[in-house]
């Protein structure tokens, strides 16, 4: 069994969430997918479908020189497309509660129950439990946190020009991330309000609830870049696949002047390009759990107040094996 309520330094973060899946992984990815499995493969459907019908219109209409074909299909297929974004915006709304969610309650679970063994209906009864908290939670992300962090990023970005600004952006992006996590965590295992858990998560990246002790900025930090980086690399991984193809097919067919002589979104070579797409979007939703798990451990590694309800509860216990 793992200690979830406990001080970690930064290696202990990074070798500790990757002992969590080792310990719980299968039966974390059997309820993931039980519970999540078929509203991600729609997704991925739905949105290969859109991507794919996307770029063989874009092909097609730079294939035959038509310079308003492209603007034509839009206008005569406004009914399926309008369809296509409801339903894609549906998905989407579906897949996050679950995906950003499930992690969290996992973790409370097994941090609770001390078991290897969470049932589907558990998460599902906590989701549907905690529907409006995270309704709330979604609009305070939308309308909230996400514009915040877009004007900060934004003058970030403008400060690039003076150099500086890439390091600005390199430590915003990953506190800015920790902020969102540990707001998830907090507002969702505990009572608290919306702002005063952003207040909570924002507070936490840099100080301890209790004064005195060493900032945890820099373990956090390294710990979400680490794991960040780590998802990067395997994700890339996946789409250069799909570019080379792309690449590959659009150098196979060239024209006598230089232009298509047939779209390469069609035939095999499009069928195994937006496969190979559709499994990289798996691919990235499912290593975001390892993200999530890890701004877990750091959530509760800044808990240092449930730290102390363990210890108690750790020494009652040793009393009453001796007794």
């Amino acid at each position: 069994m793992m200690q979830f309520y406990k001080k970690r330094e930064f290696g202990n973060l990074v070798s500790d969430t990757f002992l969590f899946f080792k310990l719980y992984g299968k039966n974390y990815f059997k309820n993931y997918f039980l519970i999540n499995g078929i509203l991600l493969i729609l997704l991925v459907a739905l949105f290969v479908f859109g991507y794919r019908e996307f770029f063989m219109q874009l092909f097609a209409g730079n294939t035959g020189g038509n310079s308003y074909y492209f603007e034509q299909y839009f206008e005569d297929n406004v009914g399926m497309l309008v369809t296509l974004v409801v339903a894609l915006f549906m998905l989407v709304l579906a897949v996050s509660i679950i995906s950003y969610s499930f992690p969290i309650f996992y973790m409370k679970r097994v941090s609770e129950k001390e078991t290897l063994n969470v049932k589907p209906d558990e998460i599902v009864s906590d989701i549907k439990q905690n529907i409006g908290r995270i309704l709330i939670l979604i609009l305070g992300l939308v309308f909230i946190v996400t514009p915040a962090f877009l004007v900060v990023l934004s003058i970030s970005y403008v400060l690039v020009l003076v150099v500086i600004g890439f390091f600005l952006l390199f430590l915003l992006v990953p506190t800015c991330m920790n902020i969102v996590n540990f707001l998830l965590f907090d507002y969702l295992q505990t009572k608290k309000g919306f702002f005063e858990s952003l207040s909570f998560a924002i507070r936490a990246q840099f100080s301890y609830k209790h004064q005195g002790e060493k900032s945890p900025y820099w373990k956090y930090w390294g710990t979400t870049a680490t794991i960040y980086f780590i998802i990067y690399i395997v994700t890339m991984i996946f789409t250069l696949i799909p570019m080379f193809f792309l690449f590959g097919s659009s150098l196979l067919v060239p024209s006598s002047n230089g232009g298509f002589e047939q779209n390469p979104m069609q035939g095999t070579m499009g069928i195994i390009f937006f496969l190979i797409y559709g499994v990289s979007m798996l691919v990235s939703f499912t290593l975001m759990n390892v993200l999530l798990v890890a701004s877990g451990l750091m959530y509760y590694d800044n808990r240092t107040d449930l730290h102390q309800q363990v210890d108690l509860i750790e020494i009652d216990s040793i009393g009453t094996n001796e007794a």
